[in-house]
Parts: structure tokens; sequence; C-alpha cells
């Protein structure tokens, strides 16, 4: 049965088609390095006004579209990325072409997958199930769809999630690109479990999943683009919506960013602290990390730490038990700063008891902002992390402008405010960008930096780092790395 969603758009109309006919178009992509894929169905590309042309919503890498209802017959459609501002069809830049039959209740799953490149294309015919002999509605189907391209070949097996897998049922064995046929089941939690061919050595195994509806899903297993070392991932798929989860136990991995300057509060601070993890040891997890600098990646297990910091030989602890939480395939980095507080002894909300117009007592507070590395490898777009690690009595955010070299910061489509301690993303598209930081004190702008950014397809995704410098001409200064190592 169609689950029931309120579907994207809906064709009035159509080539050879009944008027009470309809079928079903769905866009899947597992082109790791793409960026957003652009759906078109179109009567006629060479003319402008058919009575039928939609554009649907771009789908991200590892995502799908909704199952969009359109009328029955032929068409020619289009997949495409946004190159520029417009997502009109016109404007997107056309990676594949070619033409599609809607069938009555059925699905024409799109499926991209590759290198975007040189894309391979496939389109499957999926029925739509009718489960009237299922009276109850407590089963629901499922068919597996193989998109790992590396691959010889999966094995795919299913226990109860309060099972095994050695009470796990084979469900089959899928050749790269193949979909089975339909199977169904209980409705119930379910673990999902992959192997080689003909090998009982588990490479991926899910966490419960739950199926507690009587819908068609689609199970598609494809590359894991994370850290952890099972090559596998797993898209449970409905009309509308996509769920992924990855082995259950993936390992995490963690960088960490010293953004703690010298202070005459910290004497015995020199600009370099070490990292422990559940406790204070003989061997820190990363040792002598100094000032402005991004360590290299660590590798743990998921699960929750502890974490502390150190000066020198252990004598004194900049940070004490704060929490870090790394989930399985997740790769975090972690931006130690400090913050001026003033001191309040009293609680009355003054910190000017003398009058003298100053605030009479600061402390430091050593904190810790935990940010997700971003796992994309898009050659057209990238993802810029900005983290703001500026403590000012003056201003407590600023804007960040990415211009080009037909825009003004005024009239810049790219910009984003990024407040004390937080961090913000945008994706940009290739090219070549005047970057501004611009903060706001009173009714003037300040730039507290201003360099050049290029974008280009060996750009990889990236940190934009805002902090105090004293050294700099403007005292502020912006430290760009990869979000990757």
């Amino acid at each position: 049965m169609v689950t029931t969603v309120i579907l994207s758009l809906s064709a009035c109309g159509g080539s050879d088609s009944d008027s009470n006919a309809e079928g079903y178009v769905k866009l899947y992509n597992t082109t790791k390095n793409s960026p957003a894929i652009y759906l078109t169905i179109d009567e006629d590309f060479s003319t402008s006004d058919d009575e039928i042309e939609f554009t649907y919503n771009g789908v991200p890498y590892g995502s799908a579209s909704n199952a969009n209802i359109v009328d029955n017959g032929s068409y020619f459609y289009e997949l495409a990325w946004q190159d520029g501002d417009s997502t009109d069809s016109s404007d997107l830049t056309v990676v594949y072409s070619d033409s599609i039959k809607i069938n009555n209740d059925a699905i024409q799953l799109i499926v991209i997958g590759e290198d975007i490149l040189a894309p391979s294309v496939t389109t499957y015919d999926i029925d739509i199930i009718d489960d009237e002999d299922d009276d109850t509605y407590d089963r629901f189907n499922f068919r597996v769809l193989n998109m790992h391209d590396d691959s010889e070949g999966i094995d795919v097996y299913l226990s109860k999630a309060d099972e095994t897998f050695n009470e796990a049922n084979f469900i089959g064995s899928y050749s790269y690109q193949e979909l089975s046929v339909n199977q169904k089941f209980d409705q119930d939690d379910y673990i999902f479990y992959i192997t080689t061919p003909g090998s009982t050595e588990i490479l991926f195994q899910s966490n419960d999943i739950s199926f507690s509806y009587s819908s068609q899903y689609i199970i598609a297993i494809r590359e894991n683009n994370g850290v952890g070392s099972s090559p596998y991932m797993l898209d449970k798929m409905s009309n509308s919506l996509i769920e992924s989860f990855i082995d259950s136990d993936s390992e995490a991995k963690l960088n960490a960013y010293n953004a703690i300057g010298k202070h005459d509060l910290l004497p015995d601070y020199q600009g370099e602290f070490s990292l422990y993890l559940n406790g204070i040891d003989d061997s820190p997890e990363i040792e002598a990390l100094s000032l402005g600098v991004l360590s290299q990646p660590i590798e743990l297990a998921k699960g929750d730490y502890s974490v502390d910091l150190v000066v020198g030989d252990g004598n004194e602890v900049l940070l004490k038990n704060h929490l870090l939480s790394l989930g399985e395939n997740s790769h975090k980095t972690a931006f130690f700063y400090i913050d001026e507080v003033a001191v309040d002894d009293d609680g009355d909300g003054d910190v000017d008891e003398d009058g003298d117009g100053n605030i009479d007592e600061i402390q430091l507070d050593v904190h810790s902002l935990v940010v997700s590395n971003s796992s994309r490898t898009s050659i057209y777009d990238h993802e810029i992390k900005m983290v703001n690690l500026v403590d000012s009595t003056e201003f407590g955010a600023f804007t960040i402008y990415f211009v080009r070299s037909d825009e003004t910061i005024e009239s810049a489509f790219y910009k984003t405010a990024v407040s004390f301690a937080n961090s913000e993303l945008v994706y940009l598209k290739n090219n070549t960008y005047q970057v501004y930081v611009v903060a706001q004190d009173n009714s003037s702008e300040i730039i507290l930096n201003a360099f050049e950014l290029i974008l280009d397809e060996e750009s990889k995704e990236q940190f934009m780092v805002v902090e105090v410098d004293d050294t700099a001409p403007t005292g502020y200064k912006v430290s760009l790395f990869d979000q990757t190592i």
C-alpha cells in the first residue's frame, strides 16, 4: 500500500495518458561527489510551451525525493545540478537525460550513482503493492537495492531486534544495481546484516530498524562515506521519507583545536595543553597541542567520554570532566577557548561596586565547542563551517560575506551571521570569493578580517575559525583548514 502522504507536486495532463491514471517518479542520489541533483520532467525539451514541465527539489547525496505523482505517459527527463543562483531548469547544468514512461500504479525509481563526471543512471519500474489480502495490515513490504559500486556482491540477512545473526533469515544475494523481488515480513523491529557472498563474517550490522506500518520500502545499500571501518551504509526508503543507518559498531574520530590564548590569569599556561579522556593518566590522547593548531584525528570507539585539559606535567588543570559524546561513524572537532567572565561575588548584578566605570574583577572560564565534521566529497560545491571564538564586549556576533567578482558586500548572495561560541555553515559553489568578516559596533560596521578564498574541484570541506590575534593588523585572524585530514 502507498503510505498516506502529501506529495510535493502533481502533474495535470500528459501524453498518451488516461486523465484518471497516475503513476509516480522518485529520484535517489548515490553519487558521492555530487551536489544536490535536480530532476526535471518534460513533454518535449525542444519547446518552451509544454503543458507539463516540472523541476523537483534538489536531492543531495544519500537522499531521495518524494514519490511525486505524474500522469501516465511518455516523457523526457533531465538530471542536473545548480551551478548558479537560479533553480530554473533552463539555468541548471545537465549531467544526464533520457526518456521515461510513467505507468499506472507504479513508481519509476531513477537512481544516479558513481562519478558525477560520468554518472551511471538506472531506472526501476516498481509496482505499487496491493495488500487487500492482508486484512489486518500487520505486514510490510520491502525490496533490497544494492548500490555499492565497489562490492563483488552482497548477502543480506534479517533478524528480529531481540535476536542475533545466528537466528537471522537469509534474504538474498545481490549484485551491483540489482533490485530484489518484493518480500513480506510481520511489522516489528529488525536488524539487517551484510556479508560478502557465501560468508558468515558480518561486515555491517544495523541498529534496530522499526517497521510499524504496512508500507512499501526499499532497503538500499551504498558506500559508507564516514570514518567507520564498515564499507556499507543502509537507507530505508518509503514513498516520502528516507532514513540512513550505519554499522552499529562503527568507530568515531576526534580532532582538537587549541584556541586558548595566553592570559595573565593563566600564568602557568604557555600556549600548549594535553588532552586526556576519562581521567588523567600516564598517557594523554593528544599531547602538547599548541595554540592555533588542529590536532591529527584520533580514532575512538563510539561512546561518551569525559575530557580533561592539563598544562605541562599535569599540575594545572585547565578543564575538567567536560562531556564528549561520539556516535557511530561520526567525526567531530572540539574547539577549546577561554571566556572572560565578570565576577559578581554578592550576586547583586553589579560588577562595578566601586563605581569607577571598570569591572572590578574577571575570571577565566575554559570551554569546549564540539562541531561535527562533514563527510561530503562534492566536487562542485563545498561546505564551509564557520566558528566564532571572538569573546568581545563590543559585539556578540559578526557576519561573514562571501563576495563574488560581480558583487559587493551589500549585494552578496552568500552571507551568514555567527554568534560567539557557535558555528554556522554555508555551501559555496566553486568560484573565487573575497571574504569579509564584519562586526556591528553601535552604528558602525568594522571589518575584522578580509581575504581571498578560491574553491575548485580539488577543494575539500573546510572550517573557518575567527579568533582574537593581538599580532594581526586588525586584532583578529581567520584560520582555514580542511574538515578531513
